[in-house]
């Protein structure tokens, strides 16, 4: 095992559903000592990328953090008997897209506005530290949402824009599971492009009327996804959690001593593991690298 993957976890919250979660382990890093998207804006968070199997078939739900994380991913589904592998993007961001040259020879799926922003954003991605290179783009492209089956199950694809534009959720209809990437999270939702706060919290009012059963977001409590994941609380806890930072900033409040006590509220109310050991320091050096 490289020394990158050696704390990586293969989780089964669901039958077919597997979860690689790597990260929240104190004082260990994986590139270096300088402040790095890969060890601040992941690895500190915790960070998991999907996968779903049955019949031989698999599709992968992000391609993690680095390349012999994405090596991981794939010789555990070809060792599972996976004989073809897909993949779908959640959204553009480093921490979503880092392993996509492990699956170039694969079907990768993204909304199309997802392909815009990896090529808009391209210097950037193959020059932050770590680099992403070579950067390997997407291969078919929809919009607003693409309906596909894996094995015997139903996998639908949808466009919500919350944490960024492009954010796209993964659905078994069949489980009433929701795969949600970034548009939700515990500790707490990462505000990425902030002048479209506003409507962020639309959407996560819209997502809040499907019947979800379970939720696996990307960034969250490892325990809790390999115990099946989070209840339909955590998206109004997301939401809250957006509109009381909006109502703080409207008042131009100055007297937040910490982020635990900020988010007291949705957290209790909503019945979420809000991780405690996630201090503001951290969150504010997450903000800066990711």
């Amino acid at each position: 095992m490289s020394d990158l993957t050696s704390t990586l976890r293969t989780l089964e919250p669901h039958p077919g559903v597997f979860a690689y979660y790597d990260g929240r382990i104190e004082g260990r890093r994986l590139h270096g000592a300088e402040p790095n998207w890969l060890d601040d804006g992941a690895y500190e968070l915790g960070v998991a990328s999907y996968a779903v199997f049955d019949a031989g078939e698999a599709l992968v739900y992000d391609t993690h953090i680095s390349l012999a994380h994405a090596q991981a991913v794939r010789r555990h589904l070809e060792e599972l008997g996976a004989k073809t592998i897909r993949v779908a993007l959640s959204h553009w961001h480093n921490d979503h897209v880092a392993g996509n040259a492990v699956f170039a020879d694969c079907e990768i799926i993204a909304l199309k506005l997802t392909a815009d922003l990896l090529h808009a954003n391209r210097e950037q991605l193959t020059t932050r530290v770590p680099p992403i290179s070579p950067l390997v783009m997407p291969n078919r492209l929809f919009e607003a949402r693409l309906d596909l089956e894996v094995g015997r199950r139903r996998v639908e694809l949808h466009h919500f824009d919350i944490h960024s534009a492009d954010g796209t959720i993964l659905w078994l209809p069949d489980d009433n599971i929701l795969v949600a990437g970034d548009t939700l999270e515990d500790t707490v939702t990462y505000v990425s492009e902030a002048e479209n706060t506003a409507k962020h919290i639309r959407e996560l009012a819209r997502l809040a009327t499907w019947p979800i059963d379970r939720i696996l977001p990307n960034h969250g409590d490892p325990d809790r996804i390999a115990a099946g994941g989070y209840g339909a609380s955590l998206v109004d806890a997301n939401r809250r959690y957006l509109e009381q930072l909006m109502h703080a900033i409207k008042q131009g409040r100055t007297d937040i001593a910490s982020l635990k006590g900020f988010i007291a509220e949705p957290a209790q109310s909503a019945s979420v593991c809000k991780t405690s050991t996630f201090r503001r320091d951290r969150c504010a050096r997450y903000a800066t690298t990711r």
